[in-house]
């Protein structure tokens, strides 16, 4: 399946690096630890870093209740939500064909807020889960009061689009000669050891799931508390 461009998520610069398919597009933002929101408060634009999951054709977000940027999105403010990773350094022989890999999405609309209990509860669990698969059936979940503080929107997966760029540098056929070394320079995400808490209990051991994280690890099926 893919995603109907529009004329907000259509890709004009560069084209042939547009990326419509909707398996894409996921995989991006999933991969994703960080995206950006970007919206009007008002009259003065803002990009606000935040964390986020996706369940199905929803993204969900969540932040302070007294937020500036959850309340003026739970009010129908139109948002765009991106994602980037960078894959490599792209060294060319000219400046000017300097560039990067890199996978990027785009999600426009406008945001609900999530006040259905279970709905919240879900989505607290997906953005944990999003974080440290297999982290959720081992915390404490939210009580009451902290649902209170807690604001979640959800913003729906149905305009979107990609731009991608592999390989390596394009230089002008002139430039194919000279003496200069180009090439990728591939970039990784990779995590380090695990730094306990200084006040963790005495025999906690670090559990697989924090051993065994990787940014290509997904989350696996939710966790039900029994009723």
């Amino acid at each position: 399946m893919s995603f109907d461009p529009t004329p907000r998520t259509r890709i004009r610069r560069v084209p042939k690096r547009a990326v419509y398919e909707r398996e894409t597009v996921e995989a991006i933002l999933d991969e994703g630890l960080v995206c950006h929101l970007a919206f009007v408060h008002l009259g003065q634009p803002f990009c606000i870093p935040t964390i986020h999951a996706r369940a199905g054709d929803t993204v969900y977000l969540h932040g302070s209740a007294a937020s500036r940027m959850m309340r003026t999105l739970a009010a129908g403010a139109p948002a765009c939500l991106t994602v980037t990773h960078v894959d490599g350094l792209v060294l060319a022989r000219s400046a000017f064909h300097h560039s990067l890999n890199y996978r990027s999405a785009v999600v426009m609309g406008a945001l609900r807020p999530v006040d259905e209990p279970e709905e919240k509860m879900a989505a607290l669990e997906a953005l944990t889960e999003r974080l440290v698969p297999g982290r959720w059936p081992e915390i404490r979940w939210p009580n009451r009061k902290e649902l209170k503080a807690t604001s979640v929107l959800a913003l729906p997966l149905d305009e979107a689009s990609a731009k991608v760029r592999a390989g390596g540098p394009v230089d002008d056929d002139e430039d194919y000669a000279l003496p200069v070394w180009a090439g990728v320079v591939p970039l990784t995400f990779e995590p380090g050891v695990p730094e306990p808490d200084e006040r963790l209990a005495a025999g906690t051991p670090v559990p697989e799931h924090v051993t065994g994280w990787s940014p290509e690890r997904r989350p696996g099926e939710p966790h039900r508390r029994a009723a």
